[in-house]
């Protein structure tokens, strides 16, 4: 099974446009797009194998979930980066998309309270997303 994941996974790589900071940051963006809140990028390729990149955001519904969801695959898609998987969207209270390199965290403010990732990833470097952002910013800062 690991060696299906790790040939699709390199498959997708390959095809992305983008760099794995540069698409945790372009779906970043497109959580802020949608009205998420609490938005942050946490740098975890030194922490863990899972991914380079992980963003984590908040979402005041359910319906909302989905919809920061659907933006940040759509988004992705148009740069050529197609997830693994997306896990969660029937019950839409905590919705992973697993693109390989990065993972995207959509929660209703509920989930991500209870799940605490935030805490979790603590030691991880990480940038709070307010406004839009580009891939040439700097790197992520110690948080």
């Amino acid at each position: 099974m690991n060696l299906i994941y790790s040939a699709v996974d390199s498959i997708l790589r390959s095809t992305s446009t983008l760099n794995p900071r540069s698409k945790a940051l372009e779906a970043a963006q497109a959580a802020l797009e949608k009205k998420a809140t609490d938005i942050v990028v946490l740098e975890v390729g030194e922490l863990t194998t899972i991914a380079d990149y992980m963003v984590v955001c908040s979402a005041q519904s359910n319906r909302q979930v989905q919809a920061v969801m659907q933006h940040v695959e759509d988004r992705l898609k148009n740069k050529k980066a197609r997830p693994l998987s997306i896990e969660g969207t029937e019950a839409s209270v905590w919705i992973l998309g697993d693109y390989g390199d990065i993972m995207v965290h959509v929660f209703t403010e509920e989930m991500r309270v209870h799940y605490g990732l935030d805490r979790l990833w603590g030691d991880a470097p990480m940038q709070t997303i307010e406004e839009p952002v580009s891939p040439a910013q700097p790197s992520l800062a110690s948080g």
